[in-house]
């Protein structure tokens, strides 16, 4: 497998070395919350959960929560706070990349997951998101934006890895989503980089 696999994530969590971690749910979600893109009932996957702080706070907005992630390490942290928020969640151990729902999402929050992917897997996890999601569900993104010096001699760089917006675009075509008109709101991440906020509809 090209980029980090299961055991770099797994120590990762396990040693407690994970610097992105805001120790805290993503800014965003009350913002979406608030403007309805996640309402009660929703049916929402959490790709790449890693220690649960989103999970827990979209299932304590009442959505249906199904938490993925393959290394174990992160998902026992997803539990621990699942448990002392006295909050519920469906939480999956499994490889984003091969694992498919019983019936599709409503929606899916997407931040930290994506841009731990080597690029030879965008395609497929592009792919895999269209699955996941009934038509007309919503693919709710935070796209990390951390272009680094050596992109301009072509280095793939990561994790996390710079997601470009034309690549998006490219990888999420409108003939298959809805996308916003731009500007898009950029969220500020605690390591310096920043996040570009997407809703985008399956069509």
């Amino acid at each position: 497998m090209a980029g980090p696999d299961r055991n770099f994530w797994q120590q990762r969590f396990a040693q407690q070395q994970t610097p992105w971690d805001r120790g805290a749910p993503g800014p965003h979600i009350e913002a979406w919350i608030a403007d309805g893109g996640l309402k009660p009932g929703l049916r929402v996957a959490v790709p790449g959960c890693g220690s649960g702080h989103d999970v827990i706070a979209l299932a304590q907005a009442s959505c249906a929560v199904t938490a993925i992630d393959y290394a174990e390490a992160a998902l026992t942290l997803t539990r621990e706070r699942l448990a002392a928020a006295g909050a519920s969640a469906e939480v999956v151990q499994a490889d984003v990349l091969a694992w498919q729902p019983a019936e599709p999402f409503d929606a899916v929050y997407e931040q930290t997951c994506w841009c731990a992917l080597h690029p030879d897997h965008w395609i497929a996890y592009a792919s895999q998101l269209q699955r996941w999601l009934r038509p007309g569900g919503r693919l709710l993104m935070l796209a990390m934006q951390c272009q680094r010096p050596g992109a301009a001699e072509g280095r793939i760089e990561g994790p996390p890895y710079h997601m470009d917006i034309h690549m998006l675009r490219a990888l999420l075509p409108s003939t298959q989503w809805a996308w916003p008109a731009p500007p898009y709101v950029r969220v500020p991440h605690p390591v310096g980089w920043t996040e570009l906020a997407l809703v985008l509809s399956r069509r």
